[in-house]
């Protein structure tokens, strides 16, 4: 797996503005019961255990990424916090050190669109859930993204960090698929739920949060990558930026779409 947009300090920060932004919409009906064992697949710097461990404080959540560095981060964070309901450990999904059936319910957030083998990880997942367990999944879909004023030099540099992701073995479009991917595993009861961020001058937390601190300061990551791949010529880049950023503007409209889907081990 291949992390397209880096782990320097910048992208953690952007990671927790994504986080808090979007805690109401991604997290308002994931609660999970007291004394259950859940499993946080792939918790990178805890930007989203924060939240799990702050809305279900009586569950036991393992928390596990690939990266030492980040799981130091997410570590820190929880800590910090004073929750005491989580523990962190070091594994790859497809190579996780617990037995089958381990878990009553496992979380999934922004981890698939990185995987090049996203139906095998869930395979892996599956495993260790619980028969009766529930899986949720959460995943953008950068193909969703649409504003005003429209800008087909904007669209341009989305495209970029797309094809990006591609090279690297990833999908920023997986959010339209968990469906099928989660049926192909055979998981049963499969519930897909759309959750939009609309974002107009009316909502300035979303503006900054969301248009600004989250998605424009992504594709503006993926900057130097671009133009080195032979994506986009520097002038093209800077131009989509400045359109992304026209849209924060007063009379500005910028929508994304999320995916969340639950599903259950039969």
């Amino acid at each position: 797996m291949e992390y397209v947009h880096g782990y320097d300090q910048s992208e953690n920060i952007r990671l927790q503005d994504q986080a808090s932004t979007l805690v109401e919409l991604l997290h308002s009906d994931t609660l999970y019961p007291t004394g259950s064992h859940v499993l946080e697949a792939g918790c990178g710097v805890g930007a989203q255990t924060i939240t799990l461990a702050r809305n279900s404080p009586h569950a036991h959540i393992t928390s596990v990424d690939i990266s030492e560095t980040s799981l130091a981060e997410a570590k820190k964070k929880i800590e910090e916090a004073g929750f005491t309901n989580v523990t962190f450990q070091q594994g790859d999904i497809f190579n996780l050190p617990f037995k089958p059936q381990s878990f009553d319910h496992i979380f999934v957030c922004f981890v698939l669109e990185h995987l090049a083998r996203p139906v095998e990880a869930l395979n892996c997942l599956r495993n260790l859930l619980k028969v009766g367990g529930t899986i949720t999944v959460i995943e953008g879909d950068h193909g969703s993204t649409y504003f005003y004023p429209d800008s087909e030099a904007a669209h341009k540099a989305i495209e970029c960090q797309i094809e990006l992701q591609k090279r690297a073995g990833g999908n920023a479009n997986i959010g339209r698929e968990l469906y099928p991917l989660l049926t192909a595993v055979g998981f049963g009861s499969v519930h897909v739920s759309p959750r939009m961020v609309y974002v107009d001058s009316s909502k300035p937390r979303l503006v900054e949060g969301f248009t600004k601190n989250t998605f424009t300061a992504m594709i503006e990551g993926v900057r130097k990558s671009s133009i080195e791949a032979g994506l986009i010529d520097e002038k093209a880049f800077d131009d989509g930026v400045d359109g992304l950023y026209r849209t924060a503007q007063t009379d500005g409209v910028f929508c994304y779409t999320f995916f969340k889907a639950v599903a259950t081990k039969q």
